[in-house]
């Protein structure tokens, strides 16, 4: 049997009233049709599951817009089709070839909870991290490479950054092991992004791959 439920918090309820009389009422046909055409966006969103992190709204976008899938520290693995459970790999194949989104963004962001444990770790500073039981001490395995890359700068500010930055990049070269992925960039029906926000100044970077570089929107 599933566990007990319990009810929603009042504060929860009272916001869902209050956006059913007001947003919904308002868009009531727009809702309509989107139930009855079904979804039909054309960028998929990969983003942090940190709730300071609000890409419908820096990009003021609509519900039907964006296929959203968030996890810790906006990481995508590699191609790995083992029979296994892979959430992230599910929603990208979903995507790509039921959507045919025509966009993936990868959204890293500032002081990243998921970035600074991976710091953490390979610094000696989270033990809990290696313990093979642990769930993200594993998934932030993923960016052991990317830490490398990083190791040896001094500054904690700037080596925290540096490898926020590489959780895109590893995001981006990951994805593309995926067949369908690859062949879609290949074919130009499919373009990939890796962006990065700052949270307290509302600023966006985009990485540029020709120059190799993060750079100001």
């Amino acid at each position: 049997m599933p566990p007990t439920a319990r009810p929603l918090p009042k504060f929860l309820i009272q916001r869902y009233k209050g956006w059913l009389a007001t947003d919904f009422a308002e868009n009531a046909a727009w809702y309509a049709r989107l139930a009855a055409e079904g979804q039909r966006p054309r960028v998929m969103v990969i983003s942090c599951c940190d709730s300071r992190v609000h890409v419908t709204s820096i990009f003021g976008a609509e519900m039907g817009e964006f296929f959203i899938h968030r996890n810790i520290a906006n990481l995508v693995p590699p191609y790995k089709p083992d029979g296994d459970l892979h959430g992230t790999s599910a929603a990208v194949e979903y995507a790509v070839t039921s959507l045919k989104v025509s966009n993936i963004i990868i959204m890293g962001h500032s002081e990243c909870g998921g970035v600074r444990g991976c710091l953490d770790m390979h610094q000696g500073r989270a033990p809990a991290l290696l313990e093979e039981t642990s769930f993200v001490g594993r998934w932030m395995d993923l960016l052991a490479d990317g830490f490398q890359a990083v190791k040896d700068i001094a500054d904690p500010a700037d080596q925290l950054l540096a490898l926020e930055r590489q959780a895109v990049l590893t995001s981006l070269s990951n994805l593309m092991t995926f067949p369908f992925v690859a062949e879609r960039v290949q074919d130009g029906t499919l373009a990939l992004h890796g962006l990065r926000n700052t949270i307290g100044t509302g600023g966006l970077e985009w990485y540029d791959s020709e120059n190799g570089e993060f750079r100001e929107v």
